[in-house]
């Protein structure tokens, strides 16, 4: 059954990746990469606008923790910035782990012969698509499929 895709969002202080599911939420696609400005407002406005543009359900934001699983400054900001995006938009937020996705996306650039220079252009979004797949998995399980 087709349900609204769900977006996930690789939060860092100077690109915000973006990835998106396929219309039946099986597996999640890298999109854009957000490059933040320096204005903390409009970039939460923005990533609220790309959303609502994409027409989803649900936003997925990755959760940056330390490899033990404890917070980091990063948790703080992205927690920060969360908050910030839960008041402008009614889309349900919902967190994931997002420990080892960057080192995930880095690894499948590396793979498909993406030189250095240019990895920063794909790595977050590549990531968030990792956190997305993370969180559709768990959604899977929950309903038993």
């Amino acid at each position: 059954m087709i349900g609204k895709r769900a977006i996930a969002f690789d939060i860092g202080d100077r690109r915000i990746g973006v990835a998106i599911s396929d219309p039946f939420n099986e597996y999640a696609m890298p999109c854009d990469t957000y490059f933040r400005t320096r204005n903390f407002e409009a970039d939460v406005e923005a990533i609220a606008k790309i959303a609502k543009e994409r027409g989803v359900g649900v936003i997925v934001c990755g959760m940056p923790v330390n490899f033990d699983g404890t917070e980091s400054i990063q948790t703080v900001k992205t927690r920060e910035f969360i908050e910030a995006l839960k008041t402008k938009t009614t889309l349900p937020i919902e967190l994931e782990d997002e420990r080892f996705t960057t080192m995930q996306a880095r690894d499948t650039q590396i793979m498909g012969g993406v030189k250095r220079a240019d990895r920063k252009k794909t790595i977050d979004s590549i990531a968030a698509s990792y956190i997305l797949e993370g969180y559709l998995s768990r959604m899977k399980n929950k309903r038993g499929v």
